[in-house]
């Protein structure tokens, strides 16, 4: 027995959302077969309802869809949905790639998509959520006292002057990771290695973008950062001085 492919035998709920019958059915009997129970949505509209009544362990959005564009679906059901959301998107939409992140995505994948490398990143992100052990699973809390922060790894909330700062799961990782290593630098590809699994490919925005946004959260000035700083060339460190 492959006790490897039985240890996601928990069957995931996962929605797939892609309007492309021949990519849909490729992808899900791929993943359908290595532990997670696939639907498939094809229309954008539906899927808005779909994900928020269901509220699948993770859902999988193509960008380009009938009836809503991903990105519209990824908007409106944040306010109810707190999954990850995994995005497709096209080589040729960096621009919607930063967008889908700033509104709520957790990650992307470019098509042409090859299924072993999209169910890598489903896993990662499960895996992110608890739904197999919780990567940040003690009860931590670490507060930045002359900035109102507390972020809460029990929780897995940040609070700001005492009001909740909805992140996603994906942001929230990588505020814990910095913020409980305080000092420490992080290179990209270490960040892409220690939250997803996989090496940073040169390109990938992602990363970035997510320090970018956690700034704007934390009212870190992007020009001269006090919390979240770039180390040319190396990387990024939350300020130790500041916990």
């Amino acid at each position: 027995m492959n006790t490897k492919l039985d240890s996601y035998k928990a069957y995931h709920s996962l929605l797939l959302v892609e309007d492309d019958p021949r990519l849909s059915k490729l992808i899900s009997n791929y993943i359908n077969k290595r532990g997670f129970d696939v639907s498939v949505e094809q229309r954008g509209d539906v899927a808005v309802d779909r994900i928020l009544r269901e509220q699948p362990d993770l859902v999988i959005l193509d960008l380009m869809l009938p009836g809503m564009n991903g990105l519209d679906v990824c908007r409106k059901v944040r306010v109810g949905y707190d999954g990850p959301i995994l995005m497709l998107t096209a080589l040729d939409e960096d621009v919607e790639q930063v967008v889908g992140l700033e509104i709520g995505a957790d990650d992307y994948v470019t098509k042409p998509v090859e299924p072993r490398v999209l169910l890598a990143r489903v896993k990662a992100l499960i895996r992110r959520v608890g739904k197999e052990g919780r990567r940040f699973d003690n009860d931590d809390v670490i507060h930045v006292l002359n900035k109102g922060i507390c972020i809460d790894s029990g929780a897995r909330e940040l609070r700001m002057a005492g009001q909740s700062v909805k992140l996603t799961t994906s942001e929230f990782d990588l505020l814990w990771l910095l913020a409980s290593n305080a000092g420490t630098i992080y290179s990209r590809d270490e960040l892409c290695q220690t939250l997803s699994g996989l090496p940073y490919d040169g390109v990938d925005r992602s990363m970035d973008i997510r320090v970018s946004r956690l700034r704007k959260l934390l009212n870190d000035d992007p020009d001269e950062p006090a919390l979240i700083k770039t180390v040319r060339g190396r990387g990024y460190l939350f300020a130790k001085q500041q916990t």
